[in-house]
């Protein structure tokens, strides 16, 4: 067959799918050629419904210990249009940013020993965690702690800047937010996440109406503010739509479901009808990239349903580091070593996806930019 007749043929069955509204068999014939030669970068570019944006995950967190100062303030000098921070509780009701309120992890707190008896095993969405947590520390008692490395054997060059920043609060980051905008004349967003809100709200400190209120204080009251709020839950979203216009995020996961029981899977969600009824209280989605690729495999039907719906796509998280890559993006053996995150990201970009999450912003920004 000569190569005529196979292009021929080859757009007849794009047609079909397109007829057909089959937008699984559309993405498989489109990534065919690519999936054929092993090259990521042969797949048909989808236009996004947004022009896509660079979301720093827990800041610069590949170069810097997360949720720290100056991770953000790296974040920002590499060009993210977003810095993200977790958002958790004090006892005294201040918003820190924290990966989770079990602070074991990314603290020093084990080596306070003023604060050994405040250890203790909680039950948080349904899982034993032992540990010492925000809501049993002041803000001022925390401030005493300092931020390590979540990852260190991953991450070792990140492990030498253990015990040298502290917690941020949440008025921290949106300062940090302001200033680094009117220092560099462009817009510099948050895009924090509620972590636990349901635990938080049953332990007597809900953090809707304050995170609104906040927010508000700031300026930020609007659709066009330069702010997105996400959460795996779903009655915390829906109680936040009440009460702002700011643009919300549902996060997805690829198993499971919402800690809250207001859904019954992220994958009943993930489908037209359950896409449906996320858009009539958010306005975006930030699903686990495997939920849209998995490297491998044709790409799912995610993207195209998600903007059938009128819903953008932050899908999380790009990450530089074989552990975290598909095999195809792979360098070696070695988990911690750096393989093709560019490509990955650049992949992604073409199917369509209208933002994303990335520990290694730099890396992030120049993929945008090669895009276009």
């Amino acid at each position: 067959m000569g190569f005529a007749e196979r292009k021929d043929g080859f757009m007849k069955l794009v047609l079909a799918a397109l007829r057909k509204g089959n937008r699984i068999a559309l993405a498989i014939l489109l990534l065919a050629p690519a999936l054929a030669s092993g090259q990521d970068g042969a797949m048909t570019p989808i236009k996004p419904l947004s022009a896509p944006i660079v979301i720093a995950h827990r800041g610069a967190s590949g170069l810097r210990p997360e949720h720290t100062i100056a991770g953000y303030t790296l974040a920002i000098e590499q060009g993210a249009d977003f810095i993200e921070p977790d958002l958790v509780l004090t006892k005294d009701d201040v918003f820190v940013a924290r990966h989770e309120n079990d602070i074991t992890g990314t603290t020093d707190v084990a080596a306070h020993p003023e604060f050994a008896d405040r250890k203790a095993t909680k039950l948080i969405d349904g899982e034993s965690h032992s540990g010492w947590f925000t809501e049993d520390f002041t803000l001022a008692e925390l401030k005493t702690l300092r931020a390590k490395e979540r990852l260190p054997q991953l991450r070792p060059d990140n492990a030498r800047y253990d015990g040298q920043f502290e917690i941020p609060t949440l008025a921290e980051v949106i300062a940090l937010a302001k200033a680094e905008s009117r220092k560099t004349g462009r817009t510099i967003g948050i895009y924090p996440e509620t972590k636990h809100p349901s635990y938080f709200a049953s332990i007597g400190h809900p953090m809707e109406a304050r995170l609104v209120a906040q927010l508000k204080a700031a300026g930020w009251d609007s659709a066009a503010a330069p702010v997105f709020i996400q959460s795996f839950e779903v009655d915390n979203l829906k109680a936040l739509h009440k009460l702002t216009p700011i643009r919300l995020i549902q996060l997805m996961d690829a198993s499971g479901g919402p800690a809250d029981k207001a859904a019954p899977s992220y994958a009943a969600m993930a489908t037209p009808a359950g896409l449906a009824a996320i858009a009539g209280y958010a306005y975006g989605i930030g699903p686990n990239k495997t939920m849209i690729w998995d490297g491998v495999n044709a790409p799912t039907a995610l993207v195209a349903d998600a903007h059938a719906a009128g819903l953008r796509l932050h899908p999380w998280t790009f990450r530089a580091e074989n552990m975290f890559l598909p095999a195809t993006f792979r360098d070696g053996p070695n988990p911690a070593t750096h393989g093709r995150i560019d490509a990955e990201i650049a992949a992604y970009l073409k199917l369509g996806i209208d933002g994303f999450f990335t520990d290694y912003p730099q890396i992030g920004v120049n993929a945008v930019k090669a895009a276009r």
